[in-house]
């Protein structure tokens, strides 16, 4: 296409954003074409349900992209198209999945752990203190006993 573009006669305006178009293009292509070499079922076996979804909304939201571009080009305006309710309803299913991944990578609450935590946080030691203070020299250091809490 860059070798069509040199030989017609565009106005120079014009000619920067062909170039980054071509460009766009050719990175699309390279893409589908590494996303077709695989078989789909065998994509599909190698990932997990989420990973399988993700994919999917992917592949739906990039053709539907495609499709846009190409209304654009032949001069119809995709915000009035149906294209424009189908991209929205594949972001909200994107972001229900985000949303499942978010959830998944939240830190979890280890029960146990907070609440020995807190209760060695929280314990003051009450007889070994009086002691210290008494100076009582003759009691070697006695095992504290921790209150039972519930």
């Amino acid at each position: 296409m860059a070798a069509e573009m040199k030989t017609e006669d565009f106005p120079h305006e014009i000619e920067e954003q062909l170039t980054g178009f071509d460009s766009s293009v050719s990175s699309v292509k390279a893409m589908l074409d590494k996303l077709m070499s695989v078989p789909r079922s065998d994509l599909l076996q190698k990932l997990d349900p989420l990973d399988q979804a993700k994919l999917d909304l992917m592949s739906a939201y990039t053709l539907n992209s495609l499709f846009w571009m190409y209304l654009v080009t032949h001069g119809v305006n995709p915000r009035e198209h149906a294209i424009k309710q189908e991209l929205e309803r594949i972001r909200t299913y994107m972001n229900k999945v985000k949303e499942i991944t978010d959830r998944k990578k939240a830190a979890r609450l280890d029960k146990g752990a907070a609440a020995r935590f807190l209760r060695s946080a929280l314990y003051e030691p009450l007889q070994r203190d009086s002691r210290k203070k008494a100076g009582d020299a003759t009691c070697g250091p006695t095992p504290s006993k921790r209150p039972k809490q519930s």
